[in-house]
């Protein structure tokens, strides 16, 4: 819905940095791409393939939003701020929309300062600053930021960043929300909007289901939240230390409706979608496929994703995936996805990190979970796109060789697995974050092999990828561009295996010195085409 004008600015203004204004082309599996660094690629091929916007309306509204900016939205909304006084803009478009008038700049933000684990590893490997980092210092530094100066909130899955008050004082922030929000921000923005003090950091509380408001205008790529929090306690992560509970399949179904209208598919938040009104570590099958079921059969739904998944669940009830599958027509519409967390081949390191992970079998168990759930999920035509940590707390040369010996049973399981190094938060927030230097020889085979195992599979992922999408002209020549970088990858990957023996950290130092081609001017030609 679009705000109506306002020349002097909304009071409210709430957005989010530009790389979470995006759709990222609809290529799930390269989502990650949004986290490379500036500076790897050049600006164009940056916001025209990996991280297009999402559009904007004439007053400078974003048409789609993140799903917990549409919930304060609505929270805002519901508590007697008026649609005039309040807009979800594109953060493109400030100049639209902050003006004398405009008392609160409220930004969502996931990785604000580039130090994420997808960041910290992209960095680390290539150099140079976060887009993240960049897009949130050009919001704050904006000219009508600075010449109005309103009060700036910060909130989302990034701001425990901003937990340290020297990080807030250097950022100039007004206030910080930590966790969920709203039970909380109504107070802080009714202070802000009327000139009164508000705090410099806020814990948020764990909000009752029947508080959590439902969205009135459409996320981007239509997410939509059915759980909060996760209880399996793994201490390298925020949302495992929330309370877990879930939204009624009535709740979900409304803001179905909401993206649908706009043109969205549904696709399904939580920590793990098919842990959907489970009691404890045990898949809750009726309600599951339940609510499958239903947002399948909504009206005007013709296909419907899934964000996050356990493996552990995908182990406990095989026979659910075969059901889910059916439901969502795997036959008809291709392969479905989504992201889960391998994270280790060690049962030592998931015992000590992360038991909660395998429940409801033991740590000793792992190994064997995830060949088997990888095997399940390939017999159903899934496809997981997993994360492994390298540098967990802890870790030795011989967890590095079980992580090692794992991927080498996945490959022949169509997959992604992304290796990402550790970084201290959540219940290791007193940790040392991993870096390159800290890179070990085992650690770098860990990591090239794993991207071996990506680029095997991507020409192929990619092809079935694009014959499920639309077929027209800038979606051909995106084809055409990602197939060459996958080309391109397995060149550069294939001498770094061959002359350089897996050692990273040479690879990186020859190619700082240019002595190492990683992208050709071929491709920069491609993308002319592009955009």
């Amino acid at each position: 819905m679009m705000g109506q004008n306002n020349s002097d600015g909304f009071k409210i203004v709430l957005t989010a940095d530009r790389t979470l204004m995006s759709h990222y082309n609809g290529l799930i599996f390269f989502g990650f791409g949004a986290c490379i660094p500036k500076g790897f690629l050049p600006d164009f091929l940056y916001y025209s393939v990996f991280c297009p916007p999402i559009k904007a309306n004439k007053d400078g509204s974003a048409v789609n939003a993140p799903s917990g900016t549409r919930k304060i939205e609505s929270l805002l909304l519901n508590n007697g701020f008026r649609d005039d006084e309040i807009i979800v803009a594109h953060p493109d478009h400030l100049d639209k929309v902050i003006g004398p008038d405009t008392k609160v700049l409220s930004i969502t933000e996931f990785d604000p300062l580039g130090i994420g684990p997808a960041s910290t590893t992209f960095t680390q490997l290539f150099g140079g600053n976060a887009y993240m980092n960049v897009k949130f210092k050009e919001i704050l530094n904006h000219p009508l930021v600075q010449e109005y100066k309103p009060k700036i909130v910060v909130g989302g899955p990034g701001a425990w960043q901003f937990e340290d008050d020297k990080v807030r004082e250097k950022y100039d922030l007004d206030c910080v929300v930590l966790g969920e929000g709203e039970k909380v921000v109504n107070n802080i923005f009714v202070n802000a909007v009327n000139d009164r003090e508000i705090p410099s950091l806020v814990q948020g509380e764990v909000v009752p289901l029947e508080e959590i408001p439902l969205i009135r205008n459409p996320t981007i790529d239509g997410v939509i939240e059915i759980a909060r929090g996760c209880g399996r306690g793994c201490k390298f992560c925020n949302p495992t230390l929330q309370r877990y509970r879930c939204l009624s399949v009535d709740s979900i179904l409304k803001e179905v409706d909401v993206n649908i209208k706009a043109g969205k598919r549904p696709i399904l938040h939580s920590e793990d979608v098919l842990r959907y009104k489970a009691k404890d570590f045990t898949v809750n099958k009726e309600a599951v496929i339940d609510l499958f079921r239903q947002v399948m059969n909504y009206p005007g739904v013709n296909e419907m994703g899934i964000s996050h998944f356990a493996l552990s669940s995908v182990y406990n009830a095989p026979d659910v995936i075969e059901e889910l599958s059916n439901i969502v027509e795997c036959d008809k519409n291709g392969w479905f996805s989504g992201q889960t967390g391998i994270e280790t081949g060690s049962p030592k390191l998931i015992k000590d990190n992360m038991a909660g992970k395998v429940k409801p079998y033991s740590p000793e168990d792992w190994p064997m979970v995830v060949v088997d759930a990888f095997q399940i999920l390939s017999d159903n035509n899934w496809v997981p796109a997993s994360t492994l940590i390298v540098g967990l707390p802890g870790e030795e040369e011989r967890d590095v060789q079980l992580t090692l010996d794992l991927v080498e049973e996945l490959k022949d399981f169509k997959s992604i697995i992304v290796p990402l190094f550790f970084v201290s938060q959540g219940g290791f927030k007193d940790k040392e974050s991993f870096t390159i230097d800290d890179v070990t020889p085992r650690q770098c085979e860990l990591i090239l092999k794993s991207w071996d195992h990506n680029l095997n599979w991507s020409k192929y992922l990619l092809k079935e990828y694009f014959e499920m999408t639309s077929n027209g002209v800038r979606e051909r020549v995106a084809e055409k561009i990602f197939g060459y970088v996958v080309r391109r990858a397995r060149n550069v990957l294939k001498v770094c295996i061959d002359e350089y023996d897996y050692d990273l950290k040479a690879i990186m130092a020859d190619a700082d010195r240019g002595e190492l081609n990683i992208i050709p001017k071929q491709l920069l030609s491609m993308v002319n085409l592009f955009t």
